[in-house]
């Protein structure tokens, strides 16, 4: 079999494999059967005539053919999806903008540049999903996702290493804060020292490894009394309302944040920075999501509340 025969389902299933990091989550995604995505795949590399995934227990990996692939399969992918939209008619800064983000961007950031964007370019559609970093990168390199917000801290890795690098843009950089309920003795200023975090009781982000400490404030030089476990940002800041703890925070929470909470400074100790940016496939970006970077650059330079 010549690679010129491939299937463009076979493409779009080595894509979906590549972005959900296993056969499984990918045949549900897609609604096939796990055998059946296995034979796409095989198919794929019968004409590569070479493995395109690394089996392991976790789940697959790209082998360096499989990268070569997957990048042309993005290209190809692409310009069939465009094709269809101007058979469609549509104008140029028309079409859907596929937007990944992490969790607490969808309290303040997303929803205001989404609202922007409607307001400047109501033509441009703006589909949105949540996901881990892992996962949105991922996406971003199976061709999925357009753009996705990501967050960082010290020392700001790269999010991967694959290649090419991921073009990221810096939206802010600011500090990290502290939520308190608003009847804890804290409450009374707007700033605490680190010192007097010693023996509080914290919400933390999750529930097993070293996520456990996420929701902790950085540093401290003892063991942290974890009260309650929750992923879910706003279910944080609503336990720390009811008296349940303290938990930390990016400040562009703070204008999203529920009665009952304050929103603190640390003082002392190392400054806990955090970062937020857009993450781009390195090539030149479509009108539509161009146009939602600078929405999204222009919301995070707009935004009053220091981080």
């Amino acid at each position: 079999m010549d690679f010129t025969d491939v299937s463009l389902v076979a493409l779009r299933v080595f894509r979906e494999v590549a972005e959900r990091g296993t056969l499984t989550s990918a045949a549900g995604a897609l609604g096939y059967t796990q055998s059946a995505v296995s034979r796409q795949i095989a198919s794929l590399e019968r004409a590569a005539r070479a493995p395109l995934l690394e089996r392991r227990r976790s789940g697959v990996r790209l082998t360096a053919a499989g990268h070569i692939v997957l990048r042309r399969a993005v290209t190809v992918l692409d310009q069939i999806d465009a094709t269809e939209r101007e058979l469609a008619g549509l104008p140029a800064e028309a079409g859907t903008v596929r937007l990944g983000w992490f969790a607490s961007a969808g309290a303040v950031l997303l929803p205001r540049a989404i609202a922007a964007l409607r307001r400047s370019h109501p033509a441009i559609t703006v589909s949105t999903r949540e996901g881990s970093t892992p996962a949105l990168v991922r996406a971003l390199r199976a061709g999925t996702l357009d753009l996705a917000l990501l967050a960082s801290m010290p020392p700001f890795r790269p999010f991967d290493t694959e290649t090419p690098p991921l073009t990221l843009r810096t939206l802010s950089e600011r500090s990290l804060r502290l939520a308190v309920p608003a009847t804890h003795p804290f409450a009374a200023g707007d700033s605490v020292d680190i010192a007097e975090l010693r023996g509080q009781r914290w919400i933390a982000g999750a529930s097993s490894g070293d996520e456990k400490l996420m929701g902790v404030w950085p540093g401290l030089d003892e063991r942290p009394v974890i009260a309650h476990t929750a992923r879910d940002w706003l279910a944080k800041l609503h336990l720390v309302a009811v008296g349940c703890g303290l938990t930390t925070v990016p400040a562009a929470l703070a204008p999203a944040a529920p009665p009952g909470v304050r929103i603190l400074s640390v003082r002392g100790g190392p400054e806990e920075r955090r970062r937020i940016v857009v993450a781009r496939l390195p090539h030149p970006l479509p009108e539509p999501a161009a146009r939602l970077a600078e929405a999204l650059r222009t919301a995070a330079a707009e935004s009053t509340t220091p981080v």
